[in-house]
């Protein structure tokens, strides 16, 4: 692309998944105040992010991303926060421990409002309302008057994420963090399962090793990365105005930065070359995504690549793989080869949730945990055979206690989904199979590491 570059000149190109507003002049209102707020993160953290994710891009670190299908309003509390914060560094701790590779840590959070949608309406008895796209647009209630797509819910959308960035910050550089809490962080419903009993072998050991390097005179409390952790935010950009409000010029750069998160990405519906995603994403310099699906052709990927990540810096661009367990060999070695043949340095990520999603007999959509399995796995094995590195995870999870996707250690099944499946969208792990993920991912980065075991300085990694 030649054409100059500005915040809203995706406003000339066609975009898809534009919710309907029907007063366009609120909407103005709304986007013209949201551009006077504070930003929600700054330039400087998402090129720090950037650099953790070229180590990524290089083979030298995992990205572990994961949070809500979409964030709800109703749901925002500070334990739904701490929870969801335990499991990820849970997951991470697993990772970087048994796996001997540091994690970059980013949450599907903080932002993760919008949804796209597949048919833009939906019937029940007969009934036929607009899409739920989110609470940033919409209300999950069917009735018309819910379902009219409002702009001022954007400006709780930034309250809510500007509330959850501040308890995030305190909670990775506060002290919640601390390797030294290893054992707190364990969630009650959990601890009667399989996978505590693997965490608290884990941990112990973990434990074990900090009071060696105690005993041989090391000074922990000197070293930050035992005590704190980075976390970074993400979502999928899809409301472009709310976006554009919060694109700034980073002051030391002179670039333009999206800080309504540190890492946004482009939805597998949204990736048209042509198209107003694609003009937005190409000018801002934050760490990006791209979700590749079943469609994706490796000549149309190569052309995304050459406009989205031009220059072929490391860790700009993380390509997310999206396919269901039953499709992952026919199509991901093709873009594998494609992108290798033309030396283009991006992170491989798999979101093994969204091609695996299927309509249960008592009529609830949900995930079976060992497709999701059998995708990362398929995931990890075309990667050894190509040469190439299995780089991260994408993942919709929850700390709370939901039956949202069946099986998994405690073996959830379709009688139970009807207990706790509380998504206002599409089903998510719990906190005992997001732990379980980890496991696996550990024992899979071993093997891709040539079945090294952890050395001891991995744990100053995490």
């Amino acid at each position: 692309m030649t054409e100059r570059w500005s915040p809203e000149s995706w406003r000339s190109k066609p975009v898809q998944q534009v919710p309907d507003y029907p007063d366009q002049k609120a909407l103005a209102e709304v986007e013209a105040q949201l551009a006077t707020f504070p930003p929600l993160v700054f330039a400087g953290e998402a090129r720090n992010l950037k650099k953790s994710l070229a180590r990524v891009a290089a083979g030298e670190a995992f990205l572990l991303q994961g949070g809500d299908c979409a964030e709800s309003f109703a749901e925002h509390g500070a334990n739904n926060i701490r929870d969801f914060f335990r499991v990820l560094l849970q997951m991470a701790v697993v990772m970087t421990y048994a796996g001997a590779v540091p994690v970059v840590k980013v949450g599907r959070i903080a932002g993760q409002f919008a949804k796209p949608r597949s048919s833009p309406t939906e019937k029940i008895d007969g009934v036929e309302l607009p899409s739920y796209r989110g609470d940033i647009v919409n209300d999950t209630a069917f009735t018309p008057e819910a379902r009219i797509p409002n702009p001022h819910r954007q400006l709780d959308a930034y309250r809510q994420s500007a509330a959850t960035l501040n308890l995030l910050r305190a909670f990775a550089t506060g002290g919640f963090a601390n390797l030294g809490s290893v054992h707190q962080w364990m969630l009650g419903f959990v601890k009667d399962s399989p996978q505590s009993r693997r965490y608290k072998e884990l941990a112990d050991r973990i434990s074990e090793a900090l009071n060696f390097m105690r005993a041989c005179g090391l000074d922990l409390e000197s070293h930050p990365e035992l005590r704190a952790t980075d976390f970074y935010t993400s979502h999928e950009a899809l409301l472009l105005g709310y976006e554009q409000a919060f694109t700034r010029v980073d002051s030391t750069t002179g670039d333009w930065y999206a800080t309504s998160g540190h890492f946004i990405w482009i939805g597998d519906r949204t990736r048209q070359l042509d198209h107003g995603h694609v003009e937005y994403f190409r000018g801002i310099k934050n760490p990006i995504g791209l979700k590749c699906g079943p469609s994706l052709k490796p000549d149309e990927l190569l052309k995304l690549i050459d406009i989205l990540n031009p220059d072929n810096e490391p860790g700009r661009l993380t390509l997310i793989s999206r396919f269901g367990a039953d499709k992952v060999g026919d199509h991901l070695p093709n873009l594998i080869r494609a992108v290798q043949r033309e030396g283009r340095k991006v992170v491989w990520s798999c979101d093994p949730m969204h091609g695996n999603t299927i309509t249960s007999t008592s009529g609830y959509k949900t995930r079976p945990f060992d497709r999701i399995i059998a995708e990362v796995r398929a995931f990890f094995a075309v990667h050894a055979a190509e040469g190439t590195h299995a780089g991260g995870i994408h993942l919709e999870m929850t700390g709370q206690d939901v039956t949202e996707c069946i099986g998994g250690a405690r073996a959830i099944t379709d009688e139970d989904l009807n207990d706790r499946y509380h998504t206002v969208c599409d089903p998510r792990l719990n906190a005992e199979q997001s732990i379980d993920m980890a496991f696996l991912i550990a024992e899979l980065l071993k093997q891709q590491r040539g079945g090294k075991s952890a050395p001891m300085p991995a744990v100053a990694g995490f």
